[in-house]
């Protein structure tokens, strides 16, 4: 206490700390609050800005992974190219190979990179194990942690392929990889034995050079590399480049999410807390003119007043920041699994410049009213404390007296205008707080709808494939996936299976596609299309503008792709499907961000040759999706086809992810708002307790007590919904579009206009909801005090 003073000062601080008790907690609890916001948000933002290059940095990632063909070069020539002029590092060699695996349910993973590795530590790709532990001898598997989900688990077994006779694995662990070096890990044993005619073993070495910040200098950094070994040897590298431009592309969404939350989160908190301390010291305004009166000098009463806002407002920051790292913890993993990143932790600073902000405002709040009473002299600071001063708000109490309402009622709804101030700071932190509310529930609902327009083939109940059912795609599905994806050629006749599909019982409707490699003239490179077989209407992706496909002659592509061709609906685009080349007209602008953006779905009659691989089959009310499958696979199995029932598609990691930090994060700040109305509305009814008494005293029941304490809150309420709610709605509709630009691709309506009239009536009644929940407590502890208490109390 010595800070502050000992002696008599030390004993003002702390009887003022420990008379007032509900206003030592309030202060305690709403700084405590507002700064586990703080850290939370702030930690968050941390997180989402450059969450790759702070992964890759941290493991070391290798800037090129670099696969040999070791009948070309040796271990141990590879091992003399970590030696090259500027290679900084390097690592391996590490056998790999590429397996198919099958999970315990039948259900086909995507084609995975194995990679032979004794321990996930290297000077370069230093992998984060983030569940189990690592692969320690054969029949072990370490999968990236983006396959992490329901269908996956430690413990869980893969068989390495379809075939019979295939080997089984088990799942030890989960890593990540920032580099995306492999999709999978065993030992170098493991991976050998595993290697077939199809699938040989190659040589995997990572490097890292002096020079590699952009595409020409990893190019000549790859020259370097061709030219140490024999010709043939380098068989492919891949550069982080690449990997960084799709983990950056995948991460861009959540930042103006991050981003919104955070500076609500940290304003709200500047608010909170500047209202509450000056308000606590303000109403002493009394106290110190008695001090000053028996000898404290100004100097004195300052330093006492700031020691009493500092003390609960120190202990309430320290709570506030362990608070703060247990809620982000879990957030932060989640986000570890959005990003694909290393392991993420509250940065350090954000604990050091959030208290330390944090206790500067709190010294600065109750600085002022503090040096402002200082400076009083003790007769008027006596009569200024005891009560607002003299004829401000009585316009309000006259104008709300001739309302027909009773007069506790208008006594209540007056009450406000008597401290401006502290009104405009309780109003502000309830339209913040119905801001949070109702940007909150349109953000999850948009969530929500994004996540119900993804993938849509796999709404169908079942899926029909003519060339078995093994999907090939990235690495980044987290699970199996039922259709999508580039298929085996077809081994069974499409039109026998489709024949099949028809003659089967329970056969609703059904439509056929295929998915294949096209080249668009104007575009470098291959572009994915989705070609349609019958009426693929219930397959069709949310349309942004134009209309899903109708017959041949007709695309429709994503919003990327239009921005990459310059083209727009109504234009036409070339499209080559082997020796077939189709002029198709743009119909349509479709919600599709699989492929960077860059495919495209036509009818498939258009292309001759091409027959469907997939059949998306809905099937008749009350038929059994998965005995109707088990049925049609008996019928179209000898001839080399396939049939699954699909099961309800999972949500997205990331949708789910942002969902949870939206409902935290809102209550969040939906309670530090309660707790400044609560702080408000108790030093209103510790100012007005002798008035209160005197009512009792004329005969005012303890329930209108309490209408008039929540009277006061009720216009206040009723402002700050209405502020809040259109300002909640403006924040939804600008952060969302600038969500879907980063990740390129415009929105649909269905994504954009979430709120229905009900939702907004309700959200806009949130202002009311909180300002009431916030003076329930006053409000009781004003009904139950006795009239003779009430009338001694200053």
């Amino acid at each position: 206490m010595s800070l502050f003073g000992t002696g008599a000062l030390g004993r003002v601080v702390r009887s003022g700390v420990g008379r007032r008790r509900v206003q030592t907690v309030v202060i305690a609890v709403a700084t405590m609050m507002a700064v586990a916001a703080a850290v939370v948000a702030g930690s968050l933002i941390v997180a989402s800005n450059a969450p790759f290059d702070h992964a890759f940095a941290q493991q070391n990632g290798p800037h090129i992974t670099a696969q040999f063909d070791p009948a070309k070069v040796s271990a141990a020539q590879l091992e003399e190219t970590g030696r090259l002029n500027g290679v900084t590092a390097s690592a391996g060699p590490y056998p790999t190979t590429t397996i198919r695996p099958v999970d315990s349910n039948g259900g086909h993973l995507p084609a995975l990179t194995l990679a032979g590795r004794s321990a996930p530590h290297g000077d370069v790709d230093d992998l984060d194990v983030k569940s189990g532990r690592w692969a320690a001898k054969p029949g072990e598997v370490v999968l990236s942690a983006s396959f992490t989900g329901p269908f996956l688990k430690v413990g869980s077994t893969l068989k390495t392929s379809d075939d019979a006779g295939s080997a089984t694995l088990t799942v030890v662990g989960f890593a990540v990889s920032a580099g995306k070096t492999a999709d999978a890990w065993a030992t170098p044993g493991q991976v050998s034995a595993l290697a077939s005619e199809d699938s040989p073993v190659t040589s995997q070495m990572l490097y890292r050079f002096d020079s590699a910040g952009t595409k020409g200098q990893i190019a000549a950094d790859r020259k370097t590399l061709a030219a140490a070994v024999p010709s043939g040897a380098l068989l492919s590298t891949q550069s982080y480049l690449d990997t960084k431009r799709a983990a950056d592309r995948g991460a861009a969404p959540t930042i103006p999410f991050l981003v919104a939350f955070g500076v609500l989160g940290i304003v709200m908190s500047v608010i909170i807390v500047s209202s509450v301390i000056s308000g606590a010291v303000g109403t002493s305004l009394r106290r110190i003119g008695i001090l000053k009166a028996i000898g404290f000098t100004p100097r004195e009463v300052v330093r006492a007043y700031v020691a009493q806002a500092l003390i609960p407002a120190g202990a309430g920051i320290a709570l506030g920041v362990v608070l703060g790292n247990l809620l982000a913890a879990p957030l932060l993993a989640d986000t570890e699994q959005v990003y694909g990143s290393a392991s993420l932790t509250v940065a350090w600073w954000v604990d050091v410049v959030v208290p330390a902000v944090a206790l500067l405002i709190v010294g600065i709040a109750a600085l002022v009213p503090a040096l402002r009473a200082g400076r009083l002299r003790t007769v008027e600071a006596i009569a200024v404390g005891r009560a607002p001063r003299t004829g401000r708000g009585q316009w309000a109490h006259r104008a709300a007296g001739r309302l027909p309402l009773p007069r506790a009622v208008t006594y209540g709804l007056a009450g406000p205008f008597a401290h401006p101030v502290r009104t405009a700071a309780m109003l502000l932190a309830v339209a913040f707080g119905t801001v949070a509310a109702t940007f909150a529930v349109g953000l999850t609902s948009s969530l929500n709808a994004v996540g119900n327009a993804q993938d849509p083939e796999d709404r169908a109940a079942v899926t029909a494939i003519s060339g078995g059912p093994t999907v090939a795609g990235g690495a980044e599905g987290g699970g199996p996936r039922s259709g999508g994806g580039n298929l085996r050629p077809p081994s069974a006749d499409p039109a026998k299976v489709r024949a099949a599909i028809k003659a089967q019982s329970g056969t609703a409707s059904y439509y056929g596609m295929s998915q294949t490699d096209v080249t668009v003239a104007g575009v470098s490179g291959s572009v994915r299309a989705t070609l349609y077989q019958g009426d693929s209407r219930p397959g069709s992706y949310e349309m942004i503008s134009g209309h899903w496909i109708t017959g041949a002659g007709q695309v429709v592509v994503p919003t990327h792709f239009l921005e990459r061709t310059g083209t727009k609906i109504g234009d036409t685009v070339r499209v080559t499907l082997g020796k077939d080349t189709e002029t198709l007209r743009i119909v349509g602008e479709a919600f599709d961000t699989e492929n960077d953006g860059l495919s495209i779905h036509a009818d498939l009659a258009g292309f001759a040759g091409a027959e469907p691989q997939v059949f998306q089959i809905e099937v008749k009310p009350g038929v059994s999706p998965a005995a109707y499958a088990e049925k049609l696979t008996a019928v179209v199995e000898p001839l080399g086809g396939h049939a699954m029932a699909n099961s309800p598609s999972e949500q997205e990691n990331m949708i789910l992810i942002l969902d949870a930090m939206a409902v935290l994060l809102t209550l969040m700040l939906v309670s530090v708002a309660g707790l400044g109305v609560l702080n408000s509305v108790v030093l209103d009814t510790r100012e007005r307790v002798h008035d209160l008494g005197v009512c009792k005293a004329l005969g005012m029941s303890p329930r209108q007590t309490v209408s008039l304490v929540l009277a006061s809150v009720a216009g206040i309420g009723v402002l700050g919904g209405l502020i809040g709610l259109p300002a909640g709605f403006a924040l939804h509709g600008f952060v969302l579009p600038v969500m879907g630009h980063a990740a390129g691709t415009n929105l649909p309506p269905s994504v954009l206009d979430v709120y229905s009239a009900p939702q907004l009536v309700l959200l806009g009644l949130a202002g009311i909801v909180i300002a009431m929940l916030g003076a329930l407590l006053p409000a009781g502890w004003a009904a139950k005090s006795r009239t003779a208490t009430a009338l001694r109390t200053e």
